[in-house]
């Protein structure tokens, strides 16, 4: 199963293959270059057997975050890395998991994508234990990289008395057992309409007013994010298509 397949999700307590993964391209995601060197790097020393960290990924939403973890599988496929995507409800199989995986040559990375809890929650106590303090060894090969809009992961109700404060300091040293953790930020106009320029041009649209209807489509939005200067790109160029269709 890990030779055929490169992209698994754990639910119910089990693996399943997934057939065609996403594998977003490392190259075309712009602005956030220092957090790709970053991934890059931890990750290529994960696959040569040398020493790596879990990586927290957080902030502004369609920065990057989970397309950047993502697109390590076309970087690290072929060198037996393996990307498996895992559901905070699942955090008690995880022993499970680790059954399945210590004995093969392949090399994983357990994937929480978008990863938030609120303080009454009691899995995120579990995943503390998967980073770091469970009484079974993680085995070698598996490395935890995980998505959040929230940069402590964990809501942050200390200032209204929801809970002590002993309470709070175990909430916010969650994000401690991450080795690296990489911020992501929200993007201006002109790194917006650069990756705008990238996909038209990607896509081969040559149009005058590019940058006045991308503006006017991150002003209806309220975001200058990435994911919105895709979404204009894909919803431009099929209303360019459809234009022709019907000339």
């Amino acid at each position: 199963m890990f030779e055929e397949f490169l992209a698994f999700r754990f639910k119910d307590g089990k693996l399943q293959p997934i057939a065609h993964p996403h594998i977003p391209d490392f190259e075309s995601l712009l602005c956030i270059e220092r957090q790709k060197e970053q991934l890059r790097r931890n990750t290529m020393q994960f696959v040569m057997s040398y020493p790596a960290n879990d990586v927290l990924l957080w902030g502004d939403r369609g920065t990057g975050k989970s397309s950047l973890v993502k697109s390590m599988l076309g970087l690290f496929g072929n060198k037996g890395l393996r990307l498996i995507q895992v559901y905070k409800a699942q955090l008690e199989h995880i022993s499970d998991l680790y059954e399945v995986l210590r004995d093969s040559k392949k090399w994983f990375i357990l994937f929480f994508d978008d990863l938030s809890f609120e303080p009454e929650e009691d899995e995120y106590r579990l995943l503390k234990s998967l980073l770091d303090g469970d009484l079974e060894e993680r085995p070698q090969n598996v490395l935890v990289y995980a998505t959040s809009n929230r940069k402590h992961i964990v809501a942050d109700r200390e200032k209204q008395g929801r809970f002590p404060e002993e309470d709070y300091r175990e909430v916010t040293s969650l994000v401690e057992r991450f080795g690296i953790r990489l911020g992501f930020y929200a993007f201006d106009k002109s790194q917006y309409l650069e990756i705008v320029k990238f996909y038209a041009k990607k896509r081969g649209i040559d149009i005058s007013d590019l940058e006045e209807k991308a503006l006017l489509w991150a002003t209806e939005r309220g975001s200058f994010s990435g994911r919105t200067a895709y979404q204009f790109i894909k919803d431009l160029e099929g209303l360019l298509k459809l234009s022709q269709t019907f000339r």
